[in-house]
């Protein structure tokens, strides 16, 4: 299978404005992406408490990443008006995707950064798919996982979502133990762990584990 790649925009937006931002982004940004050749869809994660919110559009190929950036360019600043916010853009290479059922939105999102060393990218990988992947789906409430990642930042980002917040938050302690066994495996470090609302749940990626 080919490569499939991702482009996620972080929204430091003022709380107040994420409401109405949602709306931007589902009644004019998505629409707007659809029309663009290659994209395979949005999504959007929201934290109302911090206004941190990330949208990560996917791309079928790297020449459709490359060839968006223009249009996807105007759509951001236009979002970052509504949003009354800064941005931070990072492209990624969608490495492994694993769902156990579509989610919703609603769901809750754990977010977790990594970094690896040159060369570490594959062993970062295999210890996801192999082992990280069939223990986090044994949690109660797992919907699906993922992990990104940038071999030139040696840069990787795993998202896991769950049918609820509450089924996020219960499953916090069993959830450190399995992070902690993958990072000690593949030699990656630690760089943050947050949890986000799903606000919006349209990225059609396929299953890649």
């Amino acid at each position: 299978m080919s490569t499939v790649y991702a482009r996620s925009t972080t929204i430091h937006a003022h709380p107040s404005f994420i409401d109405v931002g949602i709306v931007h982004i589902r009644d004019t940004v998505m629409p707007a992406l659809a029309g663009i050749e290659g994209c395979a869809g949005l999504s959007l994660l929201v934290d109302h408490g911090s206004g941190r919110c990330i949208a990560t559009s996917s791309w079928m190929d790297e020449d459709s990443l490359r060839a968006s950036e223009g249009q996807v360019s105007q759509l951001r600043d236009a979002a970052a008006g509504v949003f009354h916010a800064t941005m931070t853009v990072a492209q990624w290479e969608i490495a492994v995707v694993h769902r156990e059922h579509r989610s919703h939105r609603g769901a809750g999102v754990r977010v977790t950064w990594l970094e690896f060393e040159p060369g570490d990218q594959d062993r970062a990988v295999d210890v996801y798919k192999s082992e990280s992947v069939s223990a986090m789906a044994e949690l109660s409430g797992f919907c699906s996982a993922s992990l990104l990642v940038d071999p030139a930042a040696g840069r990787a980002v795993s998202s896991v979502t769950f049918d609820t917040a509450q089924a996020m938050s219960g499953s916090r302690d069993k959830s450190e133990t399995i992070r902690t066994s993958g990072i000690r495996q593949s030699g990656a470090r630690l760089l943050e762990v947050a949890e986000f609302e799903l606000a919006i749940a349209h990225l059609h990626v396929p299953e890649m584990a």
